[in-house]
């Protein structure tokens, strides 16, 4: 009976650390980069880029947890999936909380190493759209009825909640006329309505909006121009 000498044994350890580590360079060049969230009026998207390497029929998995809690959980509707993407609003949809999530992806040869986002605050990272305006006029007075933007959120009745539920924000209203600004007005997130008076008569006045988040500076991009004719 034959016996395996020490040198043989050490040559064949060496080869399977060499293949396992190969396999492991492998599954490292085909995790995804870049992981990140983008938030937009409390939309919570987590987006990631295709691995640096080549890498055909790549599938997706995500797990997302609260910042301090050990056991991360799997995202139901982001399991095996070939998007770049997956909506985590409803799993992220407390503001006052911080997050993590993190994304694998499989391959032929196998799970690659998780890739973490960095951590993700809601209420501070979230940016917002302008809130839509209607405006109407009585006489030389413009109204301004202002609707905030809404967040992809249910509230008790069914209907999507207004970003205002869930941060203090200001709504800037600008009135141009022909393309010169001739007021800039704020108002908080409280007034639906915001009244200017005594505009000149029969001129045709423009409006843009702007949301503005006093916690954490950030604001919106202006709205398209909605015009108006005095009487």
């Amino acid at each position: 009976m034959s016996t395996v000498t020490a040198p043989v044994i050490a040559w064949i350890t060496l080869l399977c650390l060499a293949d396992c580590s190969l396999i492991s360079h492998q599954l490292d060049d085909a995790a995804p980069t870049e992981v990140e969230f983008h938030s937009l009026d409390f939309k919570n998207v987590l987006y990631w880029k295709q691995p640096h390497a080549v890498v055909h029929n790549l599938k997706y998995f995500v797990q997302h947890k609260v910042y301090g809690d050990k056991e991360w959980t799997n995202t139901e509707r982001c399991q095996g999936i070939k998007l770049l993407h997956c909506d985590l609003s409803q799993e992220t949809s407390d503001p006052r909380e911080w997050y993590y999530a993190r994304v694998q992806s499989l391959s032929a040869e196998g799970h690659s190493s998780w890739v973490i986002s960095s951590r993700f605050h809601p209420h501070w990272d979230t940016s917002f759209s302008p809130p839509k305006i209607q405006p109407s006029v009585t006489g030389q007075t413009i109204k301004v009825r202002i609707r905030p933007p809404r967040t992809p959120l249910e509230g008790p009745k069914g209907t999507k909640l207004r970003v205002t539920k869930l941060q203090k924000l200001l709504f800037r209203i600008y009135l141009m006329h022909n393309g010169v600004e001739e007021e800039v007005l704020e108002t908080d997130s409280c007034s639906k309505e915001l009244v200017m008076p005594r505009l000149r008569p029969k001129t045709t006045y423009c409006l843009q909006a702007m949301t503005l988040s006093p916690h954490t500076g950030r604001r919106s991009a202006r709205s398209s121009s909605t015009c108006i004719s005095t009487h």
